[in-house]
């Protein structure tokens, strides 16, 4: 994120806060990515997918629970 030569940046928004919310969004769009590909994966029958989706869903909720509980 860039801000004009000499224009302060803004106080109300931290570049910390605009970054966090990205990677939230990030792992929800993970869980939705990951029931799609799980779904066609099962569908289809191709192990690697359902255990790359499975994978792709777990780690996106385990962030979230710790972010939820200030883990990090």
């Amino acid at each position: 994120m860039r801000y004009r030569e000499g224009s302060p940046p803004d106080p109300q928004l931290p570049y910390g806060e605009s970054m966090h919310a990205m990677l939230t969004l990030s792992m929800v769009l993970g869980i939705v990515i990951g029931l799609c590909l799980y779904i066609a994966g099962r569908y289809g029958k191709i192990l690697w997918m359902k255990t790359w989706s499975i994978g792709l869903i777990v780690c996106s909720v385990l962030y979230l629970m710790a972010d939820r509980l200030a883990y990090f």
